[in-house]
């Protein structure tokens, strides 16, 4: 149950939109709580239209509402596929998270659960982030931050993503349709082998104990690769290494439902990043991807030209 002054608060800013301050077609957004101190009950709304950015919001005082959207919108206004994930600093205290909808709140992340850096993952179609300074006599030192991304859930290696699908990992293969597009959009895609894997248990993929929020698991591998080829890449997260050859070393995590076997073919390695972090996707032999390319532009359907050679 909301306490009344707390549903006052959605209220009033649902209808009035007062003591606001926008922050349109941007990224990120920073802010303090001095600003309004001596009004703590004022919610402020902030709109974010990026595909990701960050929030920092220094000496936390009343509430802030933040409006996430992608910068382009479907004519129907839906989003049913597209996923926030929110991943906080660890130094960040001083204000709670919540789920907001139709004035309705729901707990996403506490004060404590911040200082694990933890990845939580909703629905956009969930409602808007609300964010609710802790009642305290002391703000000083006090700064409420986190980064984050809008995600869709569907689309080439969007299955293996594990804050999306927690427990549910789907270890299969893409269809062919899958590869091809993969090999053109991912955020990066290469050939290569597989050169070994170290099990990691990052703070930042601890589970969530919300039912309404979808989190990763702490249980994932970060593989270490070398690429011969490299198609693209985002962030630089593959280093150059060719002094004595034509190739890229790397990382890439990859969920530990999903098995991996160091040496033996060569792959077409592809996937996302997130949070500055590799992600494998679609992850075919590439000589079967070779053969699944070719048939594709004789034929005249390819979605993209890549330099096999």
């Amino acid at each position: 149950m909301l306490w009344p002054w707390v549903a006052l608060w959605i209220t009033a800013v649902l209808l009035c939109r007062a003591v606001a301050q926008y922050s349109s077609d941007q990224c990120s957004w920073r802010g303090s709580g001095l600003s309004h101190e001596s009004h703590r009950r004022d919610v402020e709304q902030v709109y974010l239209r990026c595909s990701q950015g960050s929030l920092e919001w220094l000496y936390p005082t009343g509430a802030i509402i933040i409006n996430l959207r992608p910068n382009t919108e479907p004519s129907s206004g839906r989003m049913p596929d597209l996923y926030v994930c929110i991943k906080p600093r660890t130094d960040s205290q001083g204000a709670q998270v919540y789920l907001e909808q139709a004035g309705d709140l729901r707990l996403l992340l506490g004060e404590r659960e911040q200082a694990l850096g933890t990845v939580h993952c909703f629905s956009l179609a969930q409602g808007a982030l609300f964010v609710e300074a802790v009642a305290q006599t002391d703000i000083s030192r006090r700064i409420t931050a986190f980064q984050y991304e809008l995600v869709p859930s569907r689309g080439p290696g969007a299955h293996m993503y594990p804050y999306l699908h927690p427990g549910i990992v789907a270890c299969k293969p893409c269809s062919d349709e899958e590869v091809l597009m993969a090999a053109c959009t991912s955020d990066f895609a290469g050939s290569g082998i597989i050169r070994g894997v170290a099990t990691s248990s990052s703070p930042s993929s601890s589970s969530s104990s919300s039912s309404s929020t979808a989190s990763g698991t702490n249980d994932h591998s970060s593989v270490v690769v070398t690429l011969s080829r490299l198609f693209r890449q985002k962030s630089g997260l593959f280093a150059w290494a060719g002094a004595r050859g034509r190739r890229w070393t790397g990382r890439v995590n990859v969920p530990a439902q999903c098995a991996v076997h160091p040496g033996g073919d060569e792959y077409l390695l592809t996937g996302s990043v997130h949070f500055g972090e590799a992600w494998l996707g679609c992850a075919p032999r590439y000589k079967d991807f070779l053969k699944l390319y070719l048939t594709a532009r004789e034929a005249g359907t390819n979605p993209c030209q890549v330099n096999t050679d």
